[in-house]
């Protein structure tokens, strides 16, 4: 018999229409109901929280994380996670970052709330659960499951704000096609590397994200130093650029700065003086490779809480610079 634990966390997949809006209302059995679930799969259910994943905060997002641990000391052989769309890259990242166990943790969700005619929730549930239990899932890390793709959690972002396709993994592609009931594995498995952060913490150092735009200045960024980060995340133009001001904000910010892009898809790199990645990179920032800046966010963050006198050799192991 193969255990799989459901950890319920609410989102679109859990709503129904209430006189102000959807709501996350659903439990996991409830959710259970519509599902087929594989033959010799025991699941067992945790409500760990019942909300819209647009509301969460570090607190939720770490409680999460205790959850699978605990999934996993209890004897689960796998763990899905049922989550709102809107954050699912960020949770699903950090996630595996701390993920260091060969069993799979696969993310699911939905468009379409519970009660819409054409519920998406259910077939994504049921394709979750079965790349839950096969064998090509282990050693892969965190995986997001909709459509009948699964994804690696590195890489994967929301596309779409509605559309049942809501996600993809630009430039990374598809780990695992799940079509007719079987699980067909399109990648070797490859466990990525994680982060030894302590999670019983309520939450991890702080880390803004300052976005590039035509024009911009260091308000923000000098803001966000003011309001206490520790690390700051740019989403910067093209392969890693910004401006001269910016430049010079963060020569002396005296804050480790990660850069990544704005552009769904492809690396940062230095490429570019005046005002661009080559004097970023002279001026202190380390290039994030092809993370979106929500994600790096994430390993910023972690790399902090780990390594907090000096994560810059922790962030180059994991980047492979």
């Amino acid at each position: 018999m193969t255990r799989i634990r459901l950890v319920a966390t609410g989102g679109t997949i859990a709503s129904r229409r209430t006189g102000g809006g959807h709501r996350a209302i659903a439990t996991g059995a409830e959710l259970l109901r519509d599902v087929a679930v594989p033959d010799g799969c025991e699941v067992g259910v945790v409500d760990a929280a019942t909300v819209g994943s647009f509301a969460w905060q570090w607190s939720d997002l770490l409680a999460l994380v205790r959850h699978l641990g605990t999934a996993f000391s209890e004897g689960a052989d796998g763990v899905v996670v049922t989550h709102g769309t809107d954050t699912m890259e960020e949770v699903a990242f950090l996630a595996s970052l701390v993920h260091d166990d060969p069993r799979p943790v696969v993310f699911t969700g939905a468009q379409r709330a519970l009660d819409h005619p054409g519920a998406d929730g259910p077939a994504n549930l049921t394709d979750a659960l079965l790349v839950a239990v096969d064998p090509a899932a282990r050693d892969r890390g965190v995986l997001v499951c909709f459509d009948g793709r699964a994804y690696p959690a590195r890489g994967v972002t929301k596309v779409d704000t509605l559309g049942t396709r809501g996600f993809n993994a630009p430039g990374r592609g598809v780990a695992l096609r799940v079509a007719g009931g079987r699980v067909r594995p399109l990648t070797p498995a490859a466990r990525p590397m994680t982060v030894p952060i302590d999670t019983s913490v309520e939450a991890l150092p702080r880390v803004d994200v300052v976005p590039l735009y035509v024009g911009a200045d260091p308000v923000l960024l000098r803001a966000a130093v003011d309001a206490g980060a520790r690390g700051l995340v740019l989403a910067a133009f093209g392969a890693g650029n910004a401006n001269p001001a910016l430049v010079d904000a963060v020569r002396e910010c005296d804050l480790l700065v990660l850069v990544c892009s704005r552009v769904p898809s492809g690396p940062v790199t230095p490429l570019y003086t005046g005002g661009g990645g080559a004097d970023l990179a002279e001026a202190g920032a380390v290039f994030g490779d092809d993370l979106s800046p929500w994600q790096g966010r994430m390993l910023l963050a972690a790399a902090l809480a780990a390594a907090p006198d000096d994560p810059r050799p922790l962030l180059a192991r994991w980047l492979g610079v």
